[in-house]
């Protein structure tokens, strides 16, 4: 039997109104242990993290270099997984819960493909919510898979690609060859109340500090083609999270609109509606 290591990262996790316990509790459905890198944070996000007082879960308590701006992500989340002990690790950022329906699926997909050396990731599928909690986005900008299960094997050289939002092998950043899996991961990061969502902003033009501009003329929620209502169930166990935030009037997406740029989105929905492809999708990885 494989066991699984968890891993994941968070600075301010409370200011920016994540998710946080349901993420990590998500992970300990299935993970033997859990390494979460907490940055020194300006809120309680390191007390938030210890109260959850589970035994699997190792605190790593970090100083992240800013100054790098995005690269941070991806150096904090390389160090989370080299702390990992296990041959397979789980990750997840701050503002994702793995539903339970997936979570053994995910689980029995890694004991499957153990033995196979050509899998090196496995993909979950992902739902984006998107100004509310009952609203998804899945146009062609919208990533509808990524690799969180990983080899974990340093002599691999897997490693966190630009901003951590998956992963490629080596220096010469090879695309990751994975399977895909059943498993369905929740991204709530468009989601949270207007506050949190103001202060990602803020977050973000530290980061990205070349999109400030742009962003400071935009609203905070811009509408824009594919926004589809959600029928489905939340994951168990962030239900509570969900509820206390299901209502916020200041968090609105703007009125529905046409510009000409829109028109491409038009014609890949279609596109993928009618043949299963998704045209210029962008990967990380490489289906095996």
């Amino acid at each position: 039997m494989v066991k699984l290591s968890g891993f994941t990262i968070v600075r301010n996790g409370v200011k920016l109104d994540f998710p946080l316990e349901a993420s990590i509790r998500s992970l300990l459905l299935i993970c033997d242990e859990v390494v979460v890198n907490v940055g020194r944070s300006e809120d309680d996000t390191l007390e938030l993290v210890r109260s959850i007082r589970d035994p699997r879960i190792r605190i790593l308590e970090t100083e992240w270099d800013m100054s790098i701006k995005n690269k941070v992500l991806g150096n904090e989340t390389l160090r989370a997984m080299r702390a990992c002990r296990h041959r397979w690790g789980i990750y997840i950022q701050a503002d994702e819960v793995l539903h339970e329906a997936g979570a053994e699926t995910l689980a029995r997909a890694v004991q499957e493909h153990d033995s196979d050396g050509r899998v090196e990731g496995l993909l979950v599928r992902y739902l984006h919510f998107y100004g509310d909690l009952d609203t998804i986005a899945r146009n062609r900008r919208w990533y509808r898979r990524e690799v969180r299960a990983v080899r974990l094997d340093p002599a691999l050289d897997i490693r966190p690609y630009q901003g951590a939002q998956g992963f490629r092998v080596g220096p010469n950043h090879r695309k990751i060859r994975a399977r895909l899996t059943s498993a369905e991961m929740f991204h709530y990061g468009w989601a949270r109340p207007a506050q949190a969502l103001r202060s990602k902003r803020e977050a973000s033009q530290v980061l990205y500090p070349w999109s400030k501009e742009r962003e400071a003329n935009r609203p905070l929620l811009p509408w824009f083609p594919g926004l589809k209502s959600f029928r489905g169930t939340h994951p168990a166990i962030a239900q509570e999270w969900v509820d206390a935030r299901r209502h916020d009037p200041e968090r609105r997406v703007e009125p529905p609109h046409f510009r000409p740029e829109h028109l491409r989105f038009y014609a890949s929905d279609l596109i993928e509606r009618l043949t299963g492809a998704r045209v210029f999708e962008f990967r990380n990885y490489k289906l095996v």
